[in-house]
C-alpha cells in the first residue's frame, strides 16, 4: 500500500480537507490557500521542500483524527456508537429572539459564543463569515461583540478554513472561542497539544453537525439555477431568518431579493460531490469539540413556523460548566434530550456504519488511508445487513476507479 510522507501527499491522493492548520503551522512563507472551486480549499505549496510539510501529518485531520480524549472521562454518562460520548444533551433555543431568528437552528451557537464574550471575559470569536467581496465565498472572521456575531449568523454551505486564523487566537492576551467544522475542530484538538499558549487561550471549542460543505461551484450553480449574475450580488445567505430559512441572494441596485425555499436549494447544492475525505468522515457530530450543535430536524413542525431549535451536546467538561452557566445567564433555553433524539433529528448519524466499508475498498487499490483512533467503526459496520455492505464496498470501489481516485495526482479531490 502506498504511504503518507508530507502534508502533500494527504492533498494528493484527495484526502484534505481545507481546514487551514497547515498555513497556520507552516506560514504564509510556505503555505498559500487557494479556493479552487471546483473542488475546495486547498493549500498551495511554495516551497520545493519543508520540513514542515512533514510536521503536519501530527495535526492534520484529513491524515489522521483520535478520539481518545473525548469528554475527558473513561466512563462518560452517555456513550453510544453512533454520536459518541457526551455528558450531556440538551434541545432548545437562544433566548434572544432576533439571534435565534436570524441564526440556522435555535441560535445555541451564536448565542453561547454572545455569552462567552459578555460574560466570561473572552476577547473574541474565531469563526466563519461571508466574504462582502465575494459573497459567494466564505472568510475567516473575528467577531468582538453581539453585533458582531449577529451580523454573521446562518449556515455558510461553501468551503471554510477557520484554521488558518489560530495565530490570533495564540497571540491574544485573554481566552477565545473558536467555531468550525469537526474537521477544524479536530485539527485544533491535535495542535493544542503542541502549542502550549494556543491550549491556554482556547476558551471554547464549538462545532455543528457537518455533512460535508459542498464546494463553490455548487453555488455558482445554484445562482446559476435562479438566473443571477453572481456579478450583481452583494449578499448570499443560505438559511437562517426564520427555521431553516431561505437561501436569498440580495443587491445593491434596489432589486428585490431572490430566493429559494432550504428543501430546493439544500437539494441542489447537495448534489455535487463532496470531497473524498468528507466522503470518510466519522465525526460529523464534532466529538472532540467542548460543545457541539444542529438542528433538531424531525423533532418539530418546522413547517408550522417554529423559529428554530437546536440540539446541543456538552463534549467537556469545561464546555458543559459554560453551558449550565449561559443557561443561568439567561442565554439558552434548553430542556433535557437523548441519544434517540439525536439519531431520530439527525439521520446522518448513520452514516458511520458506511465507513469501514469504504476504507477497505481505499486499502484494495492499494490507497492510502486516514487513521481514525478511537471511533467505533468496526463495531457499526458489523450492524449493517450483508446486502448493505456489499453495495457500500462494491459502490466505493466502482466510484475510485471511474473517477480516477485511485492514483496519486494533484487534482484528486473529489469523489
Amino acid at each position: 500500500m502506498r504511504s503518507i510522507k508530507t502534508i502533500k501527499d494527504v492533498v494528493g491522493w484527495g484526502l484534505c480537507v481545507g481546514c487551514g492548520a497547515c498555513q497556520y503551522y507552516c506560514g504564509i512563507d510556505s503555505i498559500e490557500l487557494e479556493n479552487i472551486e471546483s473542488i475546495g480549499i486547498r493549500p498551495k505549496f511554495k516551497k520545493l521542500d519543508c520540513i514542515k510539510y512533514a510536521e503536519c501529518l501530527k495535526f492534520c485531520p484529513g491524515y489522521s483524527i483520535g478520539a481518545e480524549r473525548s469528554c475527558e472521562q473513561n466512563n462518560p454518562p452517555i456513550a453510544d456508537s453512533l454520536i459518541g460520548p457526551v455528558l450531556e444533551i440538551w434541545q432548545g433555543y437562544a433566548v434572544d429572539q432576533e439571534i435565534r431568528y436570524k441564526a440556522s437552528s435555535g441560535g445555541a451557537l451564536s448565542a453561547l459564543a454572545s455569552y462567552c464574550l459578555e460574560k466570561e471575559n473572552m476577547e473574541f470569536v474565531v469563526h466563519t463569515g461571508m466574504d462582502e467581496n465575494i459573497p459567494w465565498y466564505n472568510k475567516t472572521v473575528k467577531s468582538k461583540s453581539r453585533a458582531d456575531i449577529l451580523a454573521r449568523t446562518g449556515s455558510r454551505y461553501a468551503p471554510s478554513s477557520p484554521c488558518e486564523a489560530l495565530s490570533l487566537i495564540e497571540a491574544s492576551s485573554q481566552s477565545c472561542v473558536f467555531i468550525g467544522k469537526p474537521c477544524d475542530v479536530a485539527a485544533v484538538s491535535a495542535l493544542r497539544k503542541h502549542r502550549p499558549q494556543l491550549d491556554k487561550n482556547l476558551g471554547l471549542v464549538l462545532t455543528f453537525f457537518c455533512a460535508g460543505p459542498p464546494c463553490t461551484t455548487a453555488t455558482l450553480s445554484l445562482l446559476k439555477h435562479m438566473d443571477v449574475d453572481k456579478t450583481t450580488a452583494n449578499e448570499i445567505r443560505y438559511r437562517g431568518n426564520g427555521w431553516p430559512g431561505f437561501f436569498q441572494v440580495s443587491f445593491n441596485n434596489g432589486v428585490e431579493p431572490k430566493k429559494l425555499t432550504y428543501e430546493e436549494s439544500w437539494g441542489k447544492l447537495a448534489k455535487h460531490s463532496r470531497s473524498l475525505r468528507c466522503n470518510l468522515c466519522p465525526d460529523g457530530l464534532g466529538e472532540l469539540a467542548d460543545i457541539s450543535c444542529g438542528d433538531a430536524w424531525h423533532l418539530y413542525d418546522r413547517q408550522k413556523g417554529d423559529p428554530g431549535r437546536s440540539l446541543v451536546l456538552s463534549r467537556s467538561i469545561r464546555g458543559n460548566d459554560i453551558l449550565h452557566r449561559a443557561m443561568e445567564s439567561g442565554y439558552l433555553q434548553l430542556e433535557k434530550s437523548n441519544t434517540a433524539d439525536v439519531i431520530k433529528a439527525q439521520p446522518m448519524t448513520g452514516r458511520r456504519a458506511a465507513i469501514w466499508g469504504r476504507l477497505a475498498a481505499m486499502e484494495t487499490l492499494l490507497m492510502p488511508v486516514p487513521q481514525f483512533f478511537g471511533f467505533p467503526l468496526s463495531e457499526v459496520w458489523q450492524s449493517n445487513p450483508i446486502k448493505l455492505k456489499i453495495k457500500t464496498y462494491l459502490g466505493t470501489l466502482r466510484r475510485l476507479l471511474m473517477r480516477g481516485l485511485w492514483h496519486q495526482n494533484s487534482l484528486n479531490y473529489t469523489q
